[in-house]
């Protein structure tokens, strides 16, 4: 039986399990190159990652809906959750388009959303918000949230140790 001075501490073990989860090193990737499909905000398309520098990657966008088209640029820092399978990550960037109605427009975007990298799959699904400023459109903003599925066409290369298998 623990003292009564412990009891306390029975309590808060989610608490606990947490913060011991969240010391524990996380990196934020574990790919180089994915692409795949984009759904959301009354729009779909296509998209791509690119790891440039560690943590940090380059999304392009093209979009499709109804009454437009447009292509987006995004610049992303990924940080990880409770291990590397899972990541938060957030961004800025910009866009163009041309709209059926109203012509072409362009403006400036924020993004920020999680990811989730499939165990023994080379498969990626993120879940994101990406509030836009747009200059010449109808709409001088949007705030869609959209669903992505990547396929993982490169691994993030192993390092340390193993560094030498990467040859094979």
């Amino acid at each position: 039986m623990l003292p009564p001075t412990f009891r306390p501490l029975l309590n808060c073990w989610p608490l606990l399990l947490l913060l011991v989860a969240l010391t524990l090193p996380a990196t934020a990737q574990k790919y180089r190159t994915a692409a795949g499909v984009r759904s959301g905000g009354g729009s779909y398309g296509l998209t791509i990652q690119q790891l440039i520098l560690p943590k940090t990657t380059l999304e392009g966008l093209a979009m499709f809906a109804p009454r437009e088209r447009s292509a987006t640029l995004l610049a992303e820092r990924h940080f990880g959750i409770l291990g590397p399978s899972l990541n938060y990550y957030f961004g800025a960037g910009g866009h163009f388009g041309r709209h059926r109605d109203d012509g072409p427009f362009w403006g400036f975007d924020a993004v920020i959303g999680a990811e989730y990298k499939i165990a023994f799959l080379p498969v990626v699904l993120s879940l994101d918000f990406k509030p836009t400023i747009e200059y010449g459109s109808a709409d001088w903003n949007r705030f869609p949230t959209a669903f992505s599925v990547r396929y993982i066409f490169i691994k993030q290369k192993k390092t340390g140790i193993f560094r030498v298998l990467d040859k094979f």
